[in-house]
């Protein structure tokens, strides 16, 4: 007698974006074996966590320890080519000396890489504990084999390279002018934003003022134009740092902070000479709201990621987020806007007052020009920050913070995972064109050398948004945080560096969905559709009519089988002979779906007895039918018995 079971696939599409399981997990082994994961290692080198694109040339460029390697962007494993920079012995014995391990911290760490020309890197390491910057020749063309150091071109480090191997920084280059956020001195007390190279004189924050900085830890920076007037372009860092403004007595209390200045400021006339007069700072925010009326927040910024737009003045900042709270553990993605940071520096400042010296809103008079406010035609008369009266002058120096704090896009993460056993540490976006739309997809880098996959998708509108994650992918094999992310959104690849080596992963991997269109479909990848034979990378100019997509509902009813009253979960049928035996699938392709079997002894009886993948090790029903679920096997064995 032949009985019949039914297998019914139900798809996760309602998953929240504070799901853990992905739809597909994906080992370092099956990356490497199955999907184009490269790998790089470099002897006796370490600390991959300077990574620089560069497509014009096609390029990978990558700082370590004692070492510049210059890798090709279409595979990494190849065609390398190497720097050996090391601090000289001298630096090193007297490094020694100062107490720090000699094979550990007395080494030359590349800590900035930026293209500098068209020819010429600029690069700088630690040195030993005594930073030093130089350029490296690297071509003009793809075809150049050229990769050198030019030692006689050596220059001090110190405001562009921290001492320290293990303290943070934060650079970008603007035209020929270099700003950082570092620590100038040996012992990393001396934090300041400076400005370095080009004509301009060099410009610094206020020293040891801690309403300015305090113990900072920068984490990116950033050139933004205000206007079609390059007088008005700032500068933009991100960093976290101890909050002067927190609650006395409740201990130190970490905050997000976004800071600005103006790249052309020369400092003041006769106060705050040779340094920042338009320097301001926000509180970023990036918190869960309470239902209770108090929030969650996640204030260790960690990483943030610069998405260009049509409009170069407004791009999205996307940024990760952890916290150091002791009553959960979690980490998040916040979206910010730019019209929303300049509203913050546009907002009331904070000021000190009060017997209890509580920091409140300034409410007097704030003077012309207002402070933070670049000298130019487009907002003023005055052609430069030496022509500010005094007033506005001891202002900026007394009122560097604002009162208003920079809140994300839906006041809340876009992502969030908590209690998963581990923490994000870097983030990229890359902006996808589909059949239905623009979605943006964040690859998000781990402490145990994981990177998430996640796609914004929207729910009832494109301002109600939802995350789904996709993918988890174990990128290096020793579980290596991942200190370091590029993307190229051209060649559609990954670049990661941590410890101990560098991967480069492809965007995408549509083939491994499956071989049918509602698999296809059910993915909700942006990066994939099914092509009327298979499920491949889905060409946004490409004219074919059979082509199906759907990530923003994920329906194969309507796009795969073009009936929307069909069933919405895919069934498929085993029949089965009675004294035989046969396997049902216990695991699902997706991890957020479930598998479900039912048993229908003919086509006219009705369905019985669910059988779902949580039941126990075995179950008797019908008397004649035992069936067997052992968890360390992938598949449910049916025996069909007489």
């Amino acid at each position: 007698m032949i009985q019949a079971l039914v297998l019914l696939l139900l798809t996760g599409n309602g998953a929240t974006a504070t799901s853990t399981n992905p739809r597909l997990k994906l080992s370092f082994h099956n990356l490497r074996m199955r999907h184009g994961l490269h790998t790089y290692e470099l002897e006796r080198s370490c600390c991959f966590d300077s990574l620089l694109l560069d497509e014009e040339r096609g390029r990978l460029f990558m700082g370590g320890k004692n070492y510049l390697a210059s890798l090709s962007l279409d595979n990494i494993s190849k065609q390398d080519k190497k720097i050996y920079w090391p601090a000289p012995v001298e630096w090193r014995e007297e490094c020694n000396w100062a107490g720090k391990d000699i094979n550990a911290e007395c080494m030359n760490f590349v800590k900035i890489l930026h293209l500098f020309n068209r020819t010429h890197l600029y690069v700088c390491g630690t040195g030993a504990f005594h930073p030093i910057c130089g350029f490296v020749e690297v071509g003009q063309r793809v075809e150049d084999s050229v990769f050198k150091l030019d030692l006689k071109s050596l220059e001090d480090g110190k405001g562009k390279s921290p001492y320290d191997p293990h303290h943070m920084a934060a650079s970008v280059l603007a035209g020929e002018e270099l700003y950082s956020g570092v620590a100038t001195d040996l012992m990393g007390r001396d934090f300041t934003i400076f400005r370095s190279l080009g004509s301009r004189p060099s410009i610094r924050t206020e020293q040891h003022d801690s309403r300015w900085l305090n113990e900072p830890k920068f984490v990116d920076v950033f050139w933004i134009p205000e206007s079609e007037n390059p007088d008005d372009d700032k500068i933009f860092f991100f960093f976290r740092e101890t909050a002067v403004e927190a609650g006395q007595g409740l201990g130190k209390h970490t905050f997000a902070r976004i800071g600005q200045i103006c790249r052309n400021d020369m400092g003041g006339q006769r106060s705050l000479v040779n340094k920042w007069t338009t320097f301001l700072k926000a509180r970023l925010v990036c918190a869960v709201p309470g239902s209770d009326g108090s929030d969650t927040h996640f204030d260790q910024l960690r990483d943030v990621f610069l998405l260009p737009t049509r409009d170069k003045r407004n791009p999205l900042l996307y940024a990760v987020f952890t916290t150091s709270s002791t009553v959960f553990k979690g980490s998040a993605v916040c979206v910010y806007h730019m019209s929303d940071i300049r509203r913050a520096f546009l907002g009331p400042f904070a000021h000190k007052e009060g017997t209890n010296y509580q920091w409140v809103s300034y409410q007097g008079r704030v003077p012309y020009p207002r402070p933070g406010m670049c000298p130019s035609k487009t907002f003023g008369t005055f052609s430069s920050t030496k022509d500010f009266p005094d007033d506005v002058i001891q202002f900026a120096r007394n009122h560097p913070l604002m009162y208003n704090s920079v809140l994300p896009h839906g006041q809340r993460p876009i992502f969030l995972q908590t209690n998963v056993g581990y923490t994000f540490t870097r983030i990229a976006v890359d902006r996808v064109a589909a059949a239905d739309g623009h979605y943006d997809v964040l690859f998000v880098g781990t402490d145990i050398g994981t990177v998430l996959k996640v796609v914004s998708v929207p729910k009832d509108s494109w301002q109600n948004m939802e995350e789904l994650l996709l993918e988890e992918l174990q990128v290096f094999k020793d579980s290596s945080t991942v200190t370091s992310m590029q993307i190229s959104s051209k060649r559609q690849q990954l670049y990661l560096g941590s410890r101990t080596s560098i991967s480069q992963l492809p965007l995408h991997r549509c083939g491994i969905y499956g071989k049918a269109c509602a698999e296809c479909c059910l993915a909700r990848d942006p990066y994939c559709a099914w092509d009327g034979t298979s499920c491949t990378r889905y060409m946004h100019n490409t004219k074919r009519r059979f082509r199906r997509q759907d990530v923003r509902n994920g329906d194969p009813n309507t796009f795969c089988f073009g009936d929307p009253q069909r069933s919405s979960v895919p069934e498929k049928k085993l029949y089965g002979v009675e004294g035989s035996s046969t396997f049902l699938e216990c695991l699902p392709k997706s991890l957020q779906a479930q598998v479900v079997w039912t048993y229908q002894k003919s086509s006219s009886a009705p369905r019985k007895e669910k059988i779902q993948g949580s039941w126990n090790k075995s179950q008797i029903f019908y008397k004649w039918t035992l069936l067997h679920c052992d968890p360390s096997y992938s598949q449910l064995q049916e025996e069909l018995l007489i």
